[in-house]
């Protein structure tokens, strides 16, 4: 699979220093014997090394690709590793707590395929306010997709990696819709619930989207409220194939959003072409205020999305000014850590039986 293929993921760069950790004795000095011959500075203690490449990291690039090959697959699912380490003592531990297994590590790089990442994972969705910028009244929320593997939580954008690169994308798009309706059954209300997919995970429409359609009806909730949100690299990729695929979206009832908006002209011609009901300005562009040029480029989409009826929302607010910029050039909505990060709900104590299980992509016997 081409790395063109990866664009819209998060790949990791090159790192020059290594920790890795487990509880399992044999396996670090394993590591550290390949690492040294390779000509790596190690420093060694009981359950831990620190591996630096002292020219530049491209040395640290072939340890991976060599792990990848020395090591069992339960090893490499017992090692945690934490590329370029923080300095910072409080944001190390983080990281060490945080830290993904090798063996998702090696799947992110694409150095391999990890299958068992995903078939022995369970999967929850999250979910991050999305509010009005008028009066800061919750009116949504984005459900983002997590999962656990190996007692560790792995974030949804390592999760997806994986799946497009072992042929799993269609199965865990759907888990993801799956899990974001049955997690908000209950407490949602009158509030829109925002849920990302990728059309490439969808062959026929009526098909594959039938059990979200179930899972939307047996939630109870009206279909209005749901909103299924495209990224624009997406959208861009197969535009016969995104409009087949919206058509049936919005027959059920179901709502689009248009995410990753910039204001160059693959922008503003999609938002002409796929004239969806919500557009959620890209974050990097949110991040350039209050740079001149930056709110030039967010004026006119929000203008062109609101002559076409569209909602704005503006994702990666972080701070008051930024909010105060985005709602003077016309945004509706407001996205980031300023309302809140994605969290997940806690139901009420009679709801906690069935309702808020995870969802396992290993089918029960």
């Amino acid at each position: 699979m081409g790395t063109s293929q990866h664009q819209s993921w998060e790949l990791p760069g090159q790192a020059t220093r290594l920790l890795l950790a487990t509880p399992i004795s044999h396996v670090l000095p394993a590591v550290a014997r390949t690492a040294r011959a390779m000509g790596l500075a190690v420093h060694a203690s009981p359950r831990m090394l620190d591996i630096a490449d002292e020219r530049g990291g491209r040395w640290l690039d072939r340890l991976f690709a060599r792990l990848a090959h020395e090591l069992t697959d339960a090893e490499t699912q017992v090692v945690r590793v934490v590329p370029d380490p923080p300095a910072d003592d409080d944001a190390y531990a983080t990281a060490l707590l945080n830290a993904p297994t090798l063996a998702v590590e090696l799947a992110r790089r694409g150095i391999t395929v990890e299958i068992g990442v995903l078939a022995e994972a369970e999967f929850w969705s999250v979910y991050q306010p999305i509010v009005s910028l008028a009066d800061r009244a919750e009116v949504a929320h984005e459900a983002l997709l997590r999962g656990i593997v190996d007692g560790r939580e792995v974030p949804g954008g390592d999760l997806f990696f994986v799946a497009e690169s072992a042929g799993w994308l269609r199965r865990l798009d759907r888990i993801g819709r799956e899990a974001a309706v049955t997690g908000a059954a209950g407490w949602l209300g009158d509030a829109d619930l925002f849920i990302n997919f990728s059309p490439r995970s969808v062959f026929r429409a009526q098909v594959c989207l039938a059990s979200t359609e179930r899972a939307v009806h047996d939630a109870g909730i009206v279909p209005r409220r749901l909103v299924l949100e495209v990224g624009e690299a997406d959208a861009i990729a197969d535009r016969g194939h995104l409009d087949s695929v919206l058509e049936h979206v919005r027959s059920v009832g179901f709502r689009v959003a248009l995410a990753d908006v910039g204001a160059g002209w693959t922008s503003r011609s999609l938002l002409a072409a796929v004239r969806p009901d919500v557009v959620k300005l890209d974050k990097a562009l949110v991040r350039q205020l209050p740079d001149d040029d930056a709110r030039t480029m967010i004026r006119a989409v929000v203008e062109q999305a609101h002559a076409l009826g569209a909602v704005v929302v503006a994702e990666g607010v972080e701070s008051e000014p930024i909010a105060a910029e985005v709602s003077e050039l016309g945004a509706d909505l407001g996205q980031g850590w300023l309302f809140g990060r994605p969290e997940r709900p806690v139901p009420p104590v009679e709801e906690l039986e069935g309702r808020w299980q995870p969802v396992s992509a290993v089918p029960s016997r």
